[in-house]
């Protein structure tokens, strides 16, 4: 799905500069949104690289989950064309991360983790009067700003995480329905595929990491807001 990803966000990153021809725009070239948005990870564990504190081997942690979160977001986005566009958004989501299945389930084992999902899409639009549904595909990169241990994981000698930054690829499906002036109400769905590798330090063991995990975040980020076209 990836690369079936990546392929199209080529193919229209192509169009996007072949359209720079169609000047006459009379909707103007830069749009501006302001959305209240949903990111709803998944956060399970797919992969455990280093269990030196044997906190896998004995049950007490056996898969996770990361917790949903509503923020603001900033969207802005350029029209080559009537029908091709690209676009970024901007937005700080706030997550911790629970045990969700084991001995130690319904503890939080990562807290305070803080993402900018930096994502840049090339959308293709249809104009249909005043509804214009549009979809899009691009390159993402979670950017992870800051994390720490929980109370829990502390109790057994883990002084510090890290969640690590990972690019990724996300596509998106939305409409654009016109109210006239330049504004609009804007509603955006995007689905992406990234993952992150969480390591929990603890001095006291062997090798200094009691424990590294894979993780697939692969969020769901649901989106409505208004838009001022000009």
């Amino acid at each position: 799905m990836k690369k079936f990803a990546l392929s199209t966000a080529a193919a229209l990153c192509a169009l996007a500069l072949s359209g720079t021809a169609h000047a006459g725009n009379a909707e103007g070239k830069l749009q501006i949104k302001l959305l209240a948005t949903g990111v709803l990870p998944d956060g399970k564990v797919s992969a455990v690289k280093n269990d030196t504190a044997g906190l896998v081997a004995s049950g007490a942690v056996t898969n996770t989950t990361a917790n949903d979160n509503v923020v603001p977001t900033i969207a802005i986005e350029y029209f080559f064309s009537p029908n091709i566009s690209v676009e970024t958004i901007c937005c700080v989501t706030a997550h911790h991360v629970s045990i969700s299945s084991g001995a130690l389930k319904g503890n939080v084992a990562v807290d305070d983790v803080k993402i900018i999902p930096a994502t840049f899409t090339a959308k293709y639009h249809l104009p249909l009067g005043a509804i214009k549904p549009y979809v899009g595909v691009g390159p993402t990169l979670f950017l992870v700003i800051s994390d720490k241990p929980s109370a829990l994981v502390k109790t057994v000698g883990v002084t510090r995480t890290k969640m690590s930054s990972e690019l990724g690829v996300a596509v998106q499906a939305g409409a654009d329905i016109a109210l006239g002036n330049g504004y609009s109400v804007s509603l955006d769905a995007k689905k992406y595929w990234v993952s992150t590798t969480a390591t929990f330090y603890a001095p006291a063991v062997a090798g200094g990491v009691a424990l590294q995990t894979r993780h697939k975040l692969d969020p769901w980020v649901l989106s409505a807001g208004v838009a001022y076209r000009f």
